[in-house]
């Protein structure tokens, strides 16, 4: 067999156990800085020539004790629309992990229509936006692209979006009543990024 086959057979296969690695849970050393934040950058996914910047991922750390939760096809394909409209809208990796951990604290990646007695107030699809705050209407804000993007133009009115946590950056655009909740979500956000940027 060839030697150059059998070289890019076996990056092949090591580059999809190492995405599976990913998908399955964080691959990274977390340590504490003297700020109190856990500094848990994300190994990027690396595939031949597709690449992602870890750095951009997540540039100054998580917040506190991080969440995660399994996805089923739906969410991921949820994961992987936001990134098609952050890509779309212009916008780096950064914004779609400000996205993604934004739609996994509103509604676990979900797009959720109304809830019926469990719904707040009148807040549907990925994002829990509101017709009634004018955020679209309910068909729009339940199309995960309109969704993304309408969140997006708000993040880009935010002075200084690229260099703010997670959680402040989406809480200045949500203004939910649980503020610190965005934090949690940070790393699984950067690994969804890392693993679906380039596919």
């Amino acid at each position: 067999m060839n030697t150059t086959i059998l070289r890019k057979s076996v990056l092949g296969i090591a580059g999809l156990a190492f995405a599976g690695g990913l998908a399955a849970g964080p691959l990274n050393h977390a340590t504490t800085t003297d700020t109190g934040t856990v500094d848990a950058r994300p190994v990027a996914a690396v595939q031949a020539d597709n690449t992602v910047d870890a750095g951009k991922l997540i540039p100054h750390g998580v917040q506190g004790t991080q969440s995660r939760i399994d996805l089923d096809a739906e969410q991921t394909a949820n994961a992987k629309a936001i990134i098609a409209a952050t890509k779309k809208a212009g916008l780096d990796e950064r914004a779609a992990v400000i996205s993604i951990g934004t739609a996994l604290q509103e509604s676990k990646l979900q797009n959720l229509g109304h809830l019926g007695d469990r719904n707040d107030h009148d807040s549907l699809g990925l994002f829990q936006q509101r017709p009634s705050s004018g955020w679209g209407s309910p068909e729009q804000i339940t199309d995960p692209e309109y969704a993304t993007t309408a969140f997006l133009k708000g993040l880009r009115q935010v002075d200084g979006w690229q260099d703010m946590p997670l959680t402040d950056a989406a809480q200045t655009v949500q203004v939910s009543a649980y503020p610190d909740a965005y934090a949690q979500w940070e790393q699984q956000a950067a690994d969804l990024v890392a693993q679906h940027w380039n596919s």
